[in-house]
């Protein structure tokens, strides 16, 4: 008896988008009996994960091809293709392609190459499968860019994903509309170097241009929302929008990833502690009630104790509230690797205490916010999220996916009550 092709995915909000999109290819290509594994190359760890996960996959599932695609695979396919569990290994590229698919059909696996990893770098556009309403009922994603341009010396993914590619503003804006039609009350950019869009396009716009677009176009969409950007380039349009369009979501996830600027430079990252914060005080000085996440990565190679105490200061000096703490990994193929270790206790320790300001941080925010009137996107009946993305329950039932308007009573550690 066939079975319909299993998914597993590991890593970030893109490879969750692309795990959509494999999902639609493989349905329309008739692949069954196939265990695929979209992979995260992020960290040391990730890359364990998927190896544990693949094992796991193949003892509950004896007789399904198992085909090992996303960025570990791009990075190390030998890797992937040595494990006797594996049958396929593809590239970001080839994962997106029909033409992979057909090929995994039932007559045909036997004839696929067991290795299809091409060069990543020679990649010029963003792959242009679009996946019209992945996430959830309520909040839809779409994918603008793939790929980065930059160099950071603890990072893998641009071999990965690539360089950086845009997809036109006016393929994000038809899609865009299609989700409203569907009835899709909050749209999420999201994009490996989100900041970087446009810089390959005619006319290199830049991503404010793309919101104010949107938001011109579009006005019958009631929230837009950005994911992860750099600020050291974030544009003059893009301030604008923050400071006069109330659909934009006064939400930013910042790419910071220190608090020294010894250890950003060592990062070889284009901002330095300051400029950091003159973003977050110019935000939320033309959109007072901005809140900020922030990647930061603790245990960097040479991080001394002053060094690390630069970046648990950040968590304040830049009003930090959502943190995304990474203790540090070493990648290897990375100039970061080649540099003198943190010892991995004191690592462990000063990620503890990244979280613990964070938490702390969170539990400010949510305090603050009782006796507000908040607009809560309902994501099921009984939990919704603010336009700062917190949590809000609710003891009753609230119309699922709809936008509904409702003062805050209470507040626990990681959420709002109503």
């Amino acid at each position: 008896m066939s079975k319909a092709p299993i998914f597993s995915n590991h890593g970030c909000r893109l490879n969750a988008y692309e795990t959509e999109a494999m999902k639609d290819l493989a349905t329309r290509a008739g692949v069954e009996n196939a265990i695929i594994v979209n992979t995260c190359a992020v960290t040391a760890e990730a890359v364990r994960k998927a190896k544990q996960d693949i094992r796991k996959q193949r003892r509950a599932n004896p007789n399904a091809k198992i085909i090992v695609t996303g960025c570990a695979a791009q990075t190390e396919p030998k890797t992937f293709s040595d494990m006797g569990e594996v049958d396929v290994v593809l590239g970001n590229t080839e994962k997106m392609d029909p033409a992979t698919w057909t090929q995994m059909a039932p007559d045909l696996i036997g004839m696929t190459e067991p290795v299809q990893v091409d060069d990543i770098m020679s990649v010029t556009e963003t792959a242009g499968h679009l996946i019209d309403g992945f996430g959830t009922r309520s909040r839809a994603y779409v994918q603008v860019q793939n790929g980065c341009d930059h160099r950071c010396t603890f990072c893998i993914i641009p071999y990965g994903r690539g360089n950086s590619r845009s997809v036109p503003a006016g393929v994000v804006v038809d899609q865009i509309k299609r989700l409203v039609q569907k009835g899709y009350n909050e749209v999420v950019l999201t994009g490996v170097d989100l900041t970087s869009w446009g810089a390959d396009l005619p006319s290199t716009p830049k991503l404010g241009d793309l919101v104010m677009r949107i938001l011109k176009l579009i006005p019958d969409l009631p929230r837009l929302r950005i994911s992860s950007i750099d600020s050291i380039e974030v544009d003059e349009n893009l301030m604008q929008a923050i400071a006069t369009e109330q659909r934009l979501m006064p939400h930013l996830h910042l790419s910071l990833q220190h608090g020294d600027d010894m250890i950003l430079k060592r990062m070889k990252r284009r901002h330095l502690r300051d400029d950091a914060i003159a973003f977050t005080e110019q935000a939320s000085k033309l959109r007072p009630d901005m809140t900020y996440g922030a990647d930061i990565i603790a245990g960097f190679p040479t991080e001394t104790d002053a060094m690390f105490a630069n970046s648990l200061a950040l968590v304040k000096d830049c009003n930090l509230t959502w943190l995304h703490v990474f203790p540090y990994s070493a990648r290897e193929g990375t100039p970061a690797a080649r540099m003198p270790a943190v010892n991995g206790k004191l690592i462990k320790s000063r990620a503890a205490q990244l979280r613990a300001a964070g938490d702390t941080a969170v539990q400010t925010h949510l305090q603050n916010q009782i006796g507000l009137t908040h607009h809560i996107l309902m994501e099921n009946p009984r939990m919704g999220r603010t336009q700062q993305f917190a949590e809000v329950t609710f003891e009753t039932d609230q119309p699922e996916s709809q936008i509904v308007t409702t003062k805050i009573t209470g507040s626990t550690a990681t959420q709002l009550t109503a």
